[in-house]
């Protein structure tokens, strides 16, 4: 898929999603009037703004989650970034960039995104990101990380109730939010059936 398909598929996963508060439904709404004009929204090259996505990597309870220190920013954050060619959707892009910057294998993307985040950064000579939040579950949470020394000086798991600093309030809100999909995903889903005696 190229990125001005990916376009499309953005704006009508945006326009169907039902934001949690009134100041996430007028970012989102920002958003789409984002993508109505510009049919680059998507590219990075797009100096007047673009879309990202990024995720909250955390485990099935909602209890830890998975923070990379950015080799640029300096923070504790999300993993994320820009959306490529052969992305499928913006939750496409935040799973293959959860995986990359996490080397965890067996991500699973929780349907729909679960916060929106504009903020300024310095592509293109400056401009905006309009991040588009999602939650992923660790399969394994035991599993070992791996960085991308590219993107991150290092790597963690960690309480969600304890984030480690420098970090900044958006990934905090973000990691709420996720931890509290996990949890959801997790009641409602049935507890495993017991392995017979003697296997």
């Amino acid at each position: 898929m190229t990125l001005s398909e990916l376009h499309g598929r953005a704006r009508a996963e945006l326009a169907a999603w039902n934001a949690p508060d009134p100041d996430q439904d007028r970012l989102r709404r920002s958003y789409l009037e984002h993508l109505d004009r510009h049919p680059d929204a998507c590219s990075r090259t797009c100096a007047a703004g673009h879309l990202t996505a990024s995720a909250a990597v955390v485990d099935p309870g909602g209890t830890r989650v998975v923070l990379t220190l950015h080799r640029k920013i300096g923070k504790w954050l999300q993993t994320g970034g820009h959306c490529e060619d052969g992305d499928a959707s913006l939750g496409g892009a935040a799973l293959r960039e959860a995986a990359e910057e996490s080397g965890l294998a067996g991500l699973r993307l929780l349907p729909g995104p679960v916060r929106l985040d504009r903020h300024r950064v310095g592509c293109c000579g400056g401009t905006w990101h309009l991040d588009v939040q999602y939650a992923v579950v660790a399969a394994d949470p035991a599993a070992a990380l791996s960085i991308d020394a590219a993107e991150s000086a290092d790597l963690g798991w960690f309480a969600v109730e304890d984030l480690p600093e420098p970090s900044d309030e958006a990934c905090r809100l973000l990691v709420g939010a996720a931890a509290r999909a996990a949890r959801r995903v997790s009641e409602r889903e049935p507890a495993p059936l017991p392995r017979p005696f003697g296997r």
